[in-house]
C-alpha cells in the first residue's frame, strides 16, 4: 500500500475516532509500526494531526496555525520525554507559568488531568488545555501572529502581577555563558516568568545545550532545573552553579 493510501485511512481514522495508536494502525494498514510511525511524523510536518507519544490525535485547523504545530511536531519523541519528566514535578493545586516555546507546548498533554492553573502568554496553550481540569490565565498585550503568543512592555507588566510555583519555559540557546534567545520580545517574556515563579524549569533538547546566539539576556542563577536529553559535558558544569539537571 503506498503512502497516499495509507494518509487517506489514517485521516478517516483520526476525523472518526479523534486518534490513533501506531500499534493499531499497523495492523489495520498491514505495515510495520516503523512505517506508521513515519507516515505520522510526515503529516504532523504537514499540519494535518498532532503526534503524541505512542500515536497521533486530530488537529482543528481553525485553532492551531500549521507552522506552529509543524515546529511542534519536530522532535517529538524527545519533546514528549521532556515534557512527561516534567509533569511529574507538577503537584495538583500549583500555579504555574508556561511560555510559547513549541516544546512547551507538548507539555499540555501530560497534565490536563491535574487541578492546577496555568499563567500563559501562548495562544496554542490555551486552546489544547480548553475543557480541562487545568484552570487558565492569559497573559494580556500585543499579540505575535508568527509565534501565536503575546509579548510586550504590558505582558511583562502583568506577568509581574502575580507569582507562581514553577515555571516551565524553554530558549534558544543555553551554555555555561548564560541563556540565549533569537528574540528580545522572548526574552523579555522569560525573564518577566523566570523573576515572579518560586521556581524555574528549562526545558531543552540536546540540540539547545551548548548553543549560542546573537542575544545573552540572562544567567545561569536565572533558572533552577533543566529538564534534556542531552548527555553534553556541558551539563557538568551546569550541576557546580546548584542547577538540577534532570536527564531522560
Amino acid at each position: 500500500m503506498n503512502f497516499q493510501r495509507r494518509k487517506q485511512i489514517i485521516l478517516e481514522k483520526l476525523n472518526a475516532d479523534n486518534e490513533v495508536d501506531i500499534k493499531q494502525m499497523a495492523v489495520e494498514l498491514s505495515s510495520s509500526e516503523i512505517t506508521v510511525r513515519r507516515d505520522l511524523n510526515q503529516l504532523a510536518a504537514d499540519g494535518l494531526l498532532y503526534r503524541t507519544h505512542g500515536g497521533a490525535m486530530k488537529v482543528n485547523p481553525f485553532e492551531i496555525p500549521h507552522d506552529f504545530i509543524n515546529k511542534a511536531a519536530k522532535n517529538v519523541e524527545v519533546k514528549d520525554k521532556i515534557c512527561r519528566a516534567a509533569a511529574d514535578q507538577i503537584n495538583h493545586g500549583d500555579i504555574i507559568f508556561m511560555d510559547c516555546g513549541s516544546t512547551v507546548f507538548r507539555l499540555c498533554q501530560f497534565i490536563k488531568n491535574k487541578k492546577i492553573k496555568v499563567i500563559t502568554n501562548s495562544i496554542p496553550v490555551v486552546y489544547e488545555l480548553q475543557n480541562s481540569l487545568v484552570s487558565l490565565n492569559i497573559i494580556g498585550g500585543e499579540f505575535n501572529a508568527e509565534r501565536q503568543a503575546v509579548h510586550g512592555k504590558i505582558a511583562d507588566e502583568h506577568i509581574a502581577r502575580y507569582r507562581a510555583n514553577k515555571a516551565f519555559l524553554g530558549v534558544d540557546g543555553i551554555s555555561r555563558n548564560g541563556l540565549f534567545a533569537n528574540s528580545e520580545l522572548e526574552a523579555d517574556i522569560t525573564q518577566a516568568f523566570a523573576a515572579n515563579s518560586a521556581k524555574t524549569y528549562l526545558l531543552c533538547d540536546d540540540s539547545k545545550i551548548g548553543k549560542e546566539s546573537y542575544l545573552k539576556f540572562g544567567e545561569l542563577s536565572m533558572i533552577n532545573s533543566i529538564i534534556t536529553n542531552s548527555r553534553s559535558e556541558e551539563l557538568v558544569h551546569f550541576k557546580k552553579q546548584k542547577i538540577e539537571v534532570i536527564i531522560v
